[in-house]
């Protein structure tokens, strides 16, 4: 867990200076928010579990299998990049191999999709569960409260998990989401949690031991209350609606240095390990952005390979 969050975080700093060198044109951030995505992913089988993520879902798609350097061609928005093939944004993830299925831009349209992947797994009685993610301001749109409802009437394996983090680009969530989110699933006949964002053992608790739904184990949402450190992307000045006070306050329940905490004291991690660990791993990132900012863009046509079919 700790590995996987520090790499989210390492990648999506490097993300940030690429975009800042003008080698990577957008940038979209899940700083703030890995506790909630490595503890909701943490028990998922890659390859047979199916992921939906939403465009900050770093830390999952690493978990899973991504590689730095994939995610960092994604950035780039070159020819290699696995998610697109430099056709599409960042954040736009995607690996058949490993369930990972790509959204559209739309916010919110990948909840009905997930819920049908669900039925699938449930006619063919398999035992495959199917995890969606979102921000807050997600749940405001039909898409969300469709999926909602059909998941709940059929009793799908599906896990909505939803990554609140407190700003809907520059709304705060005060003005964005009536009453609890956790709450609503009561209105559709399955079990809602809220659980502490930050925490990514607390996250991993609430997915294990509410979203099991291999076995007939039904729907779930999780309320995942966690808070976005960056801005809401490399284009967004968030200077202009929230305090630096604010961002500060949140700094300090960071959920990388509060695990490392938690496992230094139980005996687990030493500084000199957490040293180690982060030097490899910046070792590991560095030597991925390299190869990335090597590789070649994509070619005028290869924007009409998957579009036009050929003669």
């Amino acid at each position: 867990m700790h590995y996987s969050m520090l790499l989210a975080r390492r990648v999506d700093e490097r993300s940030w200076i690429l975009n800042r060198q003008g080698k990577a044109p957008f940038v979209i951030s899940c700083q703030g928010q890995e506790a909630a995505q490595v503890g909701a992913v943490y028990g998922m089988r890659p390859g047979y579990d199916y992921l939906y993520p939403y465009y900050r879902d770093l830390a999952m798609t690493l978990f899973l299998g991504q590689s730095p350097r994939e995610q960092l061609l994604s950035v780039m928005g070159k020819r290699e990049d696995p998610n697109s093939g430099g056709r599409q944004m960042p954040g736009h993830f995607s690996a058949r191999e490993l369930n990972i299925v790509t959204a559209s831009a739309p916010v919110g349209v990948q909840y009905p999709q997930a819920t049908g992947t669900a039925l699938a797994f449930k006619v063919r009685g398999e035992d495959g569960v199917v995890l969606v993610c979102g921000g807050e301001a997600s749940t405001s749109g039909g898409d969300w409260h469709e999926a909602m409802n059909f998941a709940g009437i059929h009793d799908l394996p599906v896990v909505f998990l939803v990554q609140n983090n407190a700003y809907a680009i520059s709304v705060p969530e005060k003005a964005q989401v009536a009453g609890s989110i956790a709450g609503r699933a009561q209105g559709y006949g399955f079990p809602g949690v809220e659980v502490d964002g930050m925490d990514v053992l607390a996250v991993y608790e609430a997915a294990r031991g509410r979203s099991s739904g291999r076995g007939g184990g039904g729907p779930t949402l999780i309320e995942a209350k966690t808070y976005r450190i960056t801005a809401h992307s490399s284009d967004d000045d968030d200077r202009r609606y929230r305090e630096r006070e604010e961002i500060e306050a949140w700094r300090l329940k960071d959920p990388i240095p509060r695990f490392e905490r938690y496992l230094e004291e139980i005996g687990v991690l030493d500084a000199e390990a957490r040293e180690e660990v982060d030097a490899r791993i910046r070792a590991e990132v560095a030597e991925a952005s390299r190869s990335a900012e090597e590789a070649p863009p994509p070619e005028p046509e290869d924007a009409l390979g998957p579009v036009y079919a050929g003669r």
